[in-house]
């Protein structure tokens, strides 16, 4: 397999293999600002996040995805984030089913974690592209990722139902191994500011 679960830590941010241990941090992380309630993202309830790891681990197992818990500084999970569709011949891979309790949110958390995890797939792993996908309504989460330094692919309409009946705009965005250089001297400049 390409793509495995790993620990990846630079010191103040932290990555590790999601289990069901990280129930009792996420359950709370989750009730933390009602994210479940954000119809535009797929967060679970703080009753649901067994089955949400559940989930991901069989996906873990299938081989299409690499779940993690996000850490704090002090070794409790604040939220989720994947490596999925992950396309092993091809060396592709997506970022995505994350999300964060609402009081570390826009505390730079998040341009950490995926600073490790971008160099984890491309200096690591030598991924040829990393993909991230989001709903094109969900502004802060559009905005998140071209601060990375995505670029923006296109927009599939109508790409998916979601459980309120509504569809789906996906935005597509991608850094591919080309771009990873320079996103990567903007993230070290955006951390040490």
């Amino acid at each position: 397999m390409w793509m495995t679960p790993t620990d990846l830590t630079d010191g103040t941010a932290s990555l590790t293999p999601l289990t069901l241990a990280h129930q009792a941090d996420l359950s709370e992380a989750a009730a933390d600002g009602d994210l479940n309630h954000l119809w535009y993202t797929s967060v679970p309830s703080p009753e649901g996040v067994e089955a949400e790891i559940t989930r991901r681990l069989a996906l873990q197992d299938a081989g299409s995805m690499v779940p993690f818990a996000i850490l704090d500084t002090v070794g409790r999970a604040v939220g989720m984030t994947t490596y999925m569709n992950i396309d092993h011949t091809n060396q592709r891979v997506e970022i995505g089913y994350t999300w964060y309790r609402k009081s570390v949110q826009r505390t730079g958390l998040n341009t950490r974690i995926k600073r490790l995890m971008l160099a984890h797939a491309f200096d690591s792993k030598q991924a040829i592209a990393v993909e991230f996908r989001t709903h094109f309504l969900n502004r802060q989460s559009r905005a998140a990722i071209e601060r990375l330094g995505a670029r923006l692919d296109g927009v599939l309409r109508a790409h998916m139902v979601l459980p309120n009946g509504s569809l789906r705009d996906t935005a597509v965005y991608s850094i591919t191994a080309a771009d990873w250089p320079g996103v990567k001297a903007n993230l070290d400049f955006l951390i040490a500011r």
